[in-house]
């Protein structure tokens, strides 16, 4: 599973920092936006990389976009995070018009840096560069 995110965003790299820390098992691999292998990624996978969804995971052939890849990630983690499905019995439009809204206004609310996200040594292997 491949998680392909905006380096430049405080909340999407905080994201990915909390899954680094929190997925024991190590099934989750990373890839940038803003690096060549992450755009092809989502160039392969049909999602548009000059304007992406600002989480996207891409597992084998199936790709997943807004909440779906959020709670697909949440189920990869293991418990507890695996409660997060319980989101699945609120209605797809309502969960993504609220994940939009989210991602429309993270570097506002969030922040955003000058420089891409940059692994710890220990984690660099994880990343598709």
């Amino acid at each position: 599973m491949i998680v392909v995110f905006d380096a430049h965003c405080l909340l999407c790299s905080g994201s990915v920092c909390y899954l680094l820390r929190h997925d024991r098992r190590r099934r989750l691999r990373y890839a940038t936006v803003q690096s060549d292998a992450g755009r092809e990624l989502l160039q392969r996978a049909g999602v548009d990389a000059i304007d992406p969804e600002s989480f996207v995971l891409l597992d084998g052939t199936r790709t997943w976009t807004g909440t779906a890849a959020v709670l697909r990630v949440a189920h990869a983690l293991g418990w507890p995070w695996r409660l997060a499905w319980v989101a699945w019995l609120i209605p797809c439009p309502l969960r993504d018009a609220l994940y939009r809204w989210i991602a429309r206004n993270r570097y506002r609310w969030f922040g955003r840096r000058e420089i891409c996200f940059v692994p710890d040594t220990d984690d660099a292997e994880r990343f598709i560069r």
